[in-house]
Parts: structure tokens; sequence; C-alpha cells
């Protein structure tokens, strides 16, 4: 689901799995996601761009970071023709190039499952905030039922291997609180057409303490 075979097809492939998957329903919830950002407003692992479409005016400037040059390449595409004024940086996730205190929003969906120390990307994510701003989120997470958890760790070693380090048992949100944010919201959802270890979503927001 996150980052799978090298190269331009990668990128390609990666657009052509989820369609379905945008369209049982992960699209629907990313509009709703993304809707709510404000102000200046930074995207880590953008991707191929599929949350681009749902930005809303309020959220600019809009910078979009990945570190894959071939999503990268068809991010531009959606770009140009939705929103020529977003700024594209490549960086990862757990080194952002921004100064501190530098957006008052930051979404993540389905990019802190592949990010290789989540807890470092968390800290950038929180340094590069404001007090008070706005972390918004839709990750694939460790089942609740203890059953797909020892699923999820069972296939871990293989499903990492074939989705390019997407770990499908981190415990996103209770990283993210131990990161030094407050949960304002979390709903649990099921991440539609996918294989059930990386089915479980945790969708939310949480708020950067002081």
């Amino acid at each position: 689901m996150c980052r799978a075979i090298p190269g331009r097809l990668r990128a390609w492939l990666y657009d052509v799995t989820m369609r379905r998957v945008e369209r049982g329903g992960l699209a629907a919830l990313r509009s709703d996601l993304v809707s709510r950002a404000h102000g200046r407003t930074l995207e880590i692992g953008a991707g191929t761009g599929a949350n681009v479409r749902f930005s809303p005016a309020t959220a600019s400037p809009l910078v979009l970071t990945d570190p894959d040059p071939h999503k990268l390449n068809r991010l531009r595409h959606h770009v140009d023709r939705i929103r020529p004024d977003a700024q594209i940086v490549s960086a990862q996730a757990q080194s952002l190039p921004f100064p501190d205190a530098a957006f008052d929003t930051v979404v993540a969906t389905l990019v802190l499952c592949s990010v290789p120390n989540q807890a470092q990307a968390l800290a950038e994510v929180r340094r590069v905030l404001r007090p008070g701003g706005l972390l918004l989120f839709i990750e694939h997470v460790r089942s609740d039922d203890p059953r797909i958890a020892r699923r999820q760790d069972r296939w871990r070693p293989m499903w990492r291997a074939i989705a390019g380090g997407c770990e499908p048992n981190r415990d996103t949100t209770a990283a993210i609180t131990a990161a030094g944010f407050d949960l304002t919201e979390l709903r649990r959802g099921r991440m539609p057409a996918a294989p059930s270890i990386v089915r479980p979503l945790a969708i939310g927001s949480a708020i950067r303490r002081a």
C-alpha cells in the first residue's frame, strides 16, 4: 500500500493498485480530512498527489513533500492542473528542510506506515508545526482485534519486503501522542478493497502541544 517496486513503474503501479481502494471509499475519507486544512499547510509523503484535488483554498501556501523522484513527477502533473500555486519539495519526513513552527497544518495520509523511523518523522512534524498547529491523518494501523494483530505481526516481514518498507502493525495513534500531540478526533475505519492486514484505519486530528 505504501512504497513498492523501484523506479518509474512503482509510481504508476501505485496509482493503478490504489484506484479500486480510492473508489471504494478512501477518496471520500481523504476529501473530508484534507478539507479541514488551513493556513500554511504541509503534506508529508504526498506521493503521486491523491490529496491535491481536495486541498482547499484556505490551505495556503501549500507545500507538498515526498522523497521518491518518480512519484514527484506524477505529483507535478496533478499540481500543474489543480493547484499550480503549490510548492513541491523533495524531502523525507524524518528530515524536513523547514524552520521551526513554519506551518499551521500538516497532512499525513498512508505515509507514517512506511517512514523508516516513525518517531523521528513525528518529531519533525511537531517541530515544523506551530504550537497549537493541526496534524490531520489517515493511517492504516495495528488492529484492535488480537487475531488480526497476530496476523499483521506474522506477515510483517513479507509485507515489508514487497511493499517497500510498509509496516502493517504500527500503533501509529500511540506514536502520535507520544510525539507531543493531543488527539482531538479519532475514528476507526476500514481500508476498502485492501488485504486484511492493512485494512484497519485510524482517521483523525491532533494538536501540537506547546
